[in-house]
């Protein structure tokens, strides 16, 4: 399968639009917060996995099956944040630092499998992606809720949209906005950008400059347990943004400085993010905690279908310099709502 940018950009945005279409349906319906979480965490995960190997068997469209695979990740990225903050008070952010540390490994290991496997065996890399998704279902089935689990909701349509009138849930909300503006961008272009720079080992590059940001979600949630999410989230933000802006100016360097600066870039976009869902379930009713991490990641995978479309777009036209400067604008936002929550709150 031979992809060019424009394929590329929207094989990754049906993901995001499925994603959307799903976490609005349950948001309204408040499906996160009244089903069974473990069910519907690994019931989702493993028709992720299956609408992915039917993509890997050649089984109609692939954009349709990429939408499918969105669809379902609404039930398992939302509902696994739901389900590590039961089991966190004191230490949520580290605890959700965990769950989104984990989920960047994730998004690391194909780059490493494209690595392994070369980039013709597009079908064994989706097929491994598959399986790896399939036992994190399975494994997910196991899992209970925690000691601070409120009771489950009845259905009240109007909560999510009761969220939008809400000023620390709304700030807490643009800024992670601003984050999610750079960050699937920067995830889905930089092992573009590194595979042009470097074709033998620029997947490999890829997975360590992604993998980076592993360690900073649980660095960042212990930080953010200890000193409050706004200021950590909005100094995680500021070291991002100038990393696009540094990218910006310095991507025709010498390699050793190009990959010593996607690593920092990888450590930094992604450390703030499990602070916002912390921040959310902390500044919202405990028992629709599951209905506002939906909305929360329903607008913020929106966003991101802006910014996939607009990286390939402005590369084309100016280069990689204003493409990756670009993706600074996010996290200036992003810094100046949290700073703005953290004038009214303590977290």
């Amino acid at each position: 399968m031979r992809l060019g940018p424009d394929g590329a950009a929207w094989l990754t945005m049906a993901v995001q639009a499925g994603f959307v279409l799903g976490t609005l349906v349950s948001a309204v319906l408040n499906l996160a917060d009244r089903w069974p979480s473990r069910w519907l965490f690994a019931g989702s995960a493993l028709l992720a996995a299956g609408a992915t190997w039917m993509i890997a068997l050649g089984e109609g469209p692939a954009v349709g099956w990429r939408f499918a695979t969105g669809l379902f990740l609404a039930g398992v990225y939302p509902v696994g944040m739901r389900m590590m903050a039961t089991w966190t008070k004191e230490n949520r952010g580290f605890g959700i630092g965990l769950l989104v540390g984990a989920l960047t490994l994730g998004t690391a290991a194909p780059h490493l499998l494209r690595q392994i496997l070369g980039s013709r065996d597009w079908r064994g890399i989706l097929t491994q992606a598959a399986v790896m998704a399939a036992v994190g279902g399975l494994l997910g089935a196991g899992c209970q809720d925690g000691p601070y689990a409120a009771r489950r909701p009845r259905v009240e349509w109007r909560y999510a949209w009761s969220l939008f009138r809400d000023r620390p849930v709304v700030l807490a909300n643009l800024g992670y906005l601003g984050h999610m503006w750079e960050l699937y961008a920067m995830w889905a272009w930089l092992p573009v950008f590194l595979v042009e720079k470097e074709p033998r080992w620029g997947a490999l590059l890829a997975c360590v400059a992604v993998a980076a940001g592993a360690p900073a979600c649980v660095w960042a949630g212990r930080l953010a347990d200890r000193y409050g999410r706004a200021i950590v989230t909005a100094a995680a933000m500021a070291l991002s943004g100038t990393c696009a802006l540094a990218m910006g100016l310095l991507h025709g360097g010498p390699l050793w400085l190009v990959v010593g600066l996607c690593v920092v870039w990888g450590f930094a976009v992604i450390a703030d993010s499990a602070q916002f869902s912390a921040c959310v379930t902390e500044l919202c009713a405990p028992e629709h905690a599951g209905t506002a991490l939906t909305v929360q990641t329903s607008l913020g995978f929106l966003l991101t279908m802006v910014t996939l479309w607009l990286v390939p777009w402005a590369r084309g036209r100016w280069g990689w310099s204003v493409a990756f400067s670009g993706l600074a604008i996010g996290p200036a936002l992003g810094v100046w709502a949290m700073l703005r929550l953290r004038s009214g709150n303590s977290r």
